[in-house]
């Protein structure tokens, strides 16, 4: 049975200075595949049962971004990215929450915090599933990454009827060598093609935001101006 809730929070923007956000929650109990999938081509972003969109005041600058997987080759560099992970092992599973995935979870913010002056959020171990487990259904994985038998990596993400839904990946900074975070995403890419899908969607590309400014150069890709209802049918997507 699908059951929706919804409402609106207001806060600091986490992504521009000085600006608040207004973001619309939608909560979905039991939510198909499809369903999914046609929220995230409106630009909702999920975690856990919850689906989210901006709906803020006077801004439009969160964008939703997709790369075009068909179209998409792997430049020089990122095939370097690649052979330096000849090594690494990549494992495709349902989510997990284990003591190794917190430890690596708040390594990586504490790092970001310094190097990016992020907000840092300790999960507990309920956080951290209703964020990243709670809801996966029949299209929630993450991809996992071992490096010596030491998990270096997770990317999660949902396998949808037409494309990939990267929701969030974290890694160890003392990897930084194996340029994870990137080699996360060729994963993705690589899958994608492999199963005839045709699209990643990025989630967010903010071009004043540098955490979010660097989704611009996966190309090619479209972009989605501005966010949409279910019943809204008219979804445009531009290159």
């Amino acid at each position: 049975m699908l059951e929706i809730g919804f409402c609106i929070l207001e806060d600091q923007c986490p992504y521009l200075k000085d600006k608040c956000s207004r973001i619309e929650y939608k909560y979905i109990e039991n939510c198909p595949k499809k369903i999914n999938n046609e929220l995230i081509k409106r630009g909702w972003r999920r975690f856990g049962r919850y689906f989210s969109r901006p709906i803020c005041k006077d801004c439009d600058e969160c964008l939703s971004l997709r790369i075009l997987v068909n179209e998409y080759n792997f430049s020089r560099s990122e095939r370097r990215v690649v052979n330096k992970n000849i090594n690494t092992k990549v494992i495709l599973r349902t989510p997990n929450l284990s003591n190794e995935h917190l430890f690596l979870y708040d390594k990586y913010h504490r790092f970001m915090e310094k190097k990016k002056n992020w907000k840092r959020y300790d999960l507990s171990f309920k956080q951290y599933y209703n964020l990243y487990v709670d809801g996966f259904m029949n299209f929630g994985y993450e991809l996992a990454f071992y490096i010596e038998d030491k998990l270096v990596c997770v990317d999660l993400i949902d396998i949808l009827e037409d494309g990939i839904s990267s929701i969030y990946c974290f890694y160890d900074p003392d990897f930084s060598y194996f340029s994870l975070g990137k080699f996360s995403l060729l994963n993705e890419i690589q899958i994608a093609k492999k199963m005839n899908l045709d699209y990643i969607y990025l989630g967010y590309f903010v071009k004043k935001c540098q955490s979010l400014s660097y989704k611009a150069d996966y190309t090619p890709n479209e972009i989605l101006k501005g966010t949409k209802e279910l019943f809204e049918n008219e979804v445009l997507w531009e290159k």
